[in-house]
């Protein structure tokens, strides 16, 4: 690898690289330390081709699920199957996975920039900007990022735009989806929230088994399945459809709309 060779972002591998190594060393009592992370499935990297595949999870705080989904990608690429035992596997990483993210989330202070260098697509939020409710046009530049990245690797997203549970999936997701045909895998988190302060930066509570489980990839009829019915899918195989509601202990639910009440903005 040359020593300025670029993504179709114009980022620098090199810098990305050493970025991954040093934030993943960082982090990574964080998902094996101070709390566990319990993984499951993840045998399922090494069958997955180079590129267009497309992860969709639900969400918990701003930054810990994405840090923790690079350490879990990586680490089962170099052959640690749900385990990110010995943090070697960050010496290689993998460094055409991106991930989407709001645009006004990787602008916010310094440590939101160096991470975004790691692999964020940044978009504007069509629905909320700055803490109120917005009604936009979707930006065709933010549409044809994603695509670039599909074609260059991986691409996370979590197509529920926020870190509220069981708030509706954007249908953004599902026309990405059905114009571009990538591969779909489902990844449910927890514990995250309850370990982590909403940003996903500072520990809140140590000894929280986290939770992370990757499902089989999710089939689609392209000629029959409408964006609606692509919408009903993720949201059962991300665990978010309302069905899923009594699984989440009612105090944790009141607990969490408490604390957005006093946000004046969220992600």
């Amino acid at each position: 690898m040359g020593l300025f060779k670029r993504n179709p972002f114009g980022h620098i591998l090199f810098l990305k690289k050493w970025l991954i190594r040093i934030m993943g060393s960082m982090t990574h009592r964080r998902y094996r330390g101070f709390n566990e992370l319990q993984i499951e499935g993840s045998e399922i990297f090494k069958e997955l081709p180079d590129n267009n595949v497309l992860f969709v999870s639900n969400h918990q705080t701003y930054f810990a699920d994405v840090v923790a989904m690079f350490h879990v990608f990586n680490a089962s690429l170099s052959g640690r199957t749900d385990s990110i035992k010995n943090i070697g596997y960050l010496w290689k990483p993998k460094l055409n996975l991106y991930y989407v993210a709001a645009k006004e989330t990787m602008n916010a202070g310094l440590l939101a920039r160096i991470l975004a260098y790691a692999g964020a697509i940044t978009v504007e939020r069509t629905w909320r900007d700055k803490g109120q409710d917005v009604n936009r046009q979707v930006k065709m530049s933010d549409i044809t990022n994603i695509k670039r990245a599909l074609e260059d690797g991986w691409v996370i997203t979590f197509p529920q735009g926020t870190t509220k549970p069981f708030k509706p999936i954007r249908k953004g997701t599902a026309h990405i989806i059905r114009q571009y045909k990538p591969i779909v895998i489902p990844i449910v988190i927890d514990g995250f929230r309850r370990s982590f302060d909403k940003k996903g930066i500072r520990i809140k509570k140590r000894g929280i088994l986290q939770s992370m489980v990757i499902k089989e990839p999710l089939q689609f009829d392209y000629e029959n399945d409408t964006v609606d019915d692509i919408v009903s899918k993720l949201e059962f195989a991300i665990e978010q459809h309302s069905s899923f509601l009594k699984v989440i202990p009612q105090e944790e639910l009141d607990a969490e709309e408490e604390l957005n009440k006093k946000r004046q903005w969220e992600y």
